[in-house]
């Protein structure tokens, strides 16, 4: 993968393919330069954004990665940020921001529950360690964000995390059919599935079954090395309308645009499988922009 990416960036860099020669570019350009090339080469039409990292006050604002990127921007509120920034009363004050967070411009919610215990909310015992909040109190954290979501009668979509991820998060306890309860109680809630490797069979079984449920493959491309192996099995279920193209890139730009060549090469083997020419065309597009405009909200 490694070889391969730095082939691709070589290409779009317009240098030597070689790791020498791409570093060497790198550390020549200014690197909102640099930034804004790669990230204009993807195409990319609108920016979703975690707002939880990096931290506030820490990288690159939303504003600014629009900027760069040549598009708009819009955040998606991290629950667990608002939750640990909270100076009394983190259940009232994650209630509040929910309510009030399609007004303040949010598109979606996030929780990376995952990361602080699992995602079987029911089995988290009190918190191991206090620098972050997880356990029980995280439990009761995002099940208020929920419950005060529907009660505006125009929920946001809620983001989580699945799969795999950094060393801290226990694998078995972020396999997304554990989420199955959460997702029958809160029917009117739009759940996007994030990651998922190596339960996108899982994520895709979700998505089948359940009309409230979406998810994308997000991390898996790029890093995953046969990406159109975890594409049809996406699609082996769920339909094509479930499908979300997304790329989780973070800190380096290169990884907005390694995604989105990855994406689109293996959105042209397998769809060609499954579909006419011209529905693999329409089902492509619909991956790659119609599906998050229609569950955002933005179309």
């Amino acid at each position: 993968m490694y070889q391969r990416a730095i082939g691709l960036l070589a290409e779009c860099l317009e240098c030597e393919p070689t790791e020498a020669a791409v570093y060497a570019h790198r550390l020549a350009s200014d690197p909102n330069e640099y930034a804004s090339r790669l990230m204009r080469a993807t195409g990319t039409g609108l920016l979703l954004l975690d707002d939880g990292f990096p931290p506030p006050g820490v990288g690159t604002t939303c504003s600014e990665l629009g900027h760069l990127a040549g598009c708009e921007a819009r955040p998606v509120m991290r629950l667990e940020r608002v939750a640990e920034g909270s100076l009394e009363d983190p259940l009232q004050d994650v209630g509040a921001a929910v309510t009030a967070a399609r007004a303040d411009g949010f598109v979606a919610l996030k929780t990376i529950a995952a990361y602080r215990g699992g995602l079987d909310l029911d089995a988290l015992r009190a918190p191991a360690r206090t620098d972050r909040l997880e356990g029980r109190p995280l439990r009761d954290v995002v099940l208020a964000a929920l419950e005060a979501n529907e009660a505006t009668g125009d929920p946001l979509p809620v983001q989580v995390h699945t799969g795999f991820g950094d060393a801290d998060l226990s694998l078995p306890a972020a396999r997304p059919s554990l989420l199955q309860p959460l997702i029958e109680r809160f029917r009117e809630t739009t759940f996007v599935l994030l990651h998922c490797y190596p339960f996108v069979r899982d994520a895709g079984w979700l998505a089948h079954v359940y009309s409230n449920v979406y998810f994308d493959l997000s991390l898996t491309i790029p890093h995953v090395s046969r990406p159109a192996a975890a594409l049809a099995e996406a699609l082996e279920l769920a339909p094509v309308s479930k499908l979300l193209y997304a790329s989780d890139a973070a800190r380096t730009p290169e990884l907005y645009y390694l995604a989105s060549v990855w994406w689109r090469d293996a959105l042209d083997e397998v769809l060609p499988q499954l579909l006419s020419a011209g529905g693999a065309v329409s089902a492509a597009r619909m991956i790659l922009r119609e599906n998050a405009l229609g569950v955002y909200g933005l179309g």
